[in-house]
């Protein structure tokens, strides 16, 4: 199963029980005194997920590791290439 179609699976299992309760096929006192927060539910859940998201790329960002050694190994590449084309001719 690839994410879009779990995302698509989640999503709508969501919005049936959510519909379910909108539409009055499940009756009960507390989704009667409940019913705005539950008629806002879906606008709250993008909402949150859009905080959770930048969370994620904040984080990512803030964590990025630095590599000292690799940097430095493609310095002395860089310059093994600029002696190997000017040997060869090459003048820039």
């Amino acid at each position: 199963m690839t994410k879009l179609l779990e995302w698509i699976s989640v999503t709508s299992a969501a919005f049936a029980v959510w519909y379910s309760l909108i539409g009055g096929y499940v009756k009960h006192p507390m989704i009667e005194q409940n019913m705005k927060l539950i008629m806002v539910s879906p606008i709250l859940f993008v909402i949150l997920f859009g905080l959770y998201a930048v969370f994620i790329v904040l984080f990512r960002v803030f964590t990025f590791n630095n590599c000292e050694d690799a940097a430095k190994e493609l310095k002395e590449e860089i310059l093994e290439a600029k002696k190997d084309l000017h040997d060869r001719g090459l003048r820039w």
